[in-house]
């Protein structure tokens, strides 16, 4: 999952960011209300983590954005209070889910999966382009009907661009969706993992599906789209 949390509470944040990571998931962070809003509306997330009191914009205002803008990804509220009204309040602005604090990383793991499952309108199970295949229930990538072993790394970025096929994506956006908005991963080593990602995906097949597009970035691309 690619998980954005909106929370000023720094120290939750990493808690919470070290116990995803563990379980294989990719964290985004934001620590005020304005700046979370503009990373929700701007790349895509499975689930969003939205604290209530946050400065600048409050949790009630940045759900009710996204949903204005229409941005699918559900949202799990955090925050202290836990009377009724105020429930029915955070549902009311869009939240999916509510959790109290303090609350254990059991309990909030196994909501963010509940969420994840969840069918925003018609969830994508499987990503195609020309002859290779990425299964995202399973997790399991194709070509034709050999199937290749990926890192979990390479499979985050194959992902990302096959989510995007056919359209040039900027190495600082594929750095920030594969490691994080925080991320000091440079350039290089992304150029890295595209190398590695080819010699599983492109070696010994006539069509090169991974491109780069010089000084602009990369892309994943069947031969029809040319």
């Amino acid at each position: 999952m690619q998980v954005l949390i909106i929370e000023d509470d720094r120290a939750m944040v990493e808690l919470l960011r070290k116990g995803l990571e563990e379980e294989n998931h990719v964290v985004s962070a934001a620590f005020d209300g304005v700046s979370g809003l503009d990373l929700g509306e701007s790349h895509h997330f499975d689930v969003v983590v939205l604290d209530w009191m946050l400065p600048e914009m409050n949790g009630l205002d940045v759900a009710r954005r996204l949903r204005a803008r229409e941005r699918p990804a559900p949202i799990l509220m955090l925050t202290a209070r836990d009377a009724i009204p105020e429930i029915v309040k955070a549902l009311n602005a869009g939240a999916d889910d509510y959790l109290t604090k303090p609350f254990s990383f059991a309990e909030f793991l196994a909501r963010l999966r509940a969420l994840a499952r969840r069918p925003a309108n018609v969830r994508i199970r499987r990503l195609a382009v020309g002859d290779l295949a990425l299964d995202l229930e399973a997790r399991r990538v194709f070509r034709g009907r050999q199937e290749i072993h990926l890192t979990r790394t390479e499979y985050r970025l194959l992902e990302f661009l096959m989510e995007r096929s056919g359209r040039i994506v900027s190495r600082r956006a594929i750095i920030e969706a594969v490691w994080g908005f925080d991320a000091t991963v440079e350039e290089n080593t992304l150029d890295a993992f595209v190398r590695l990602l080819r010699a599983k995906v492109d070696h010994g097949y006539g069509a090169k599906l991974i491109r780069t597009v010089r000084g602009l970035g990369y892309c994943v691309r069947s031969g029809k789209d040319e």
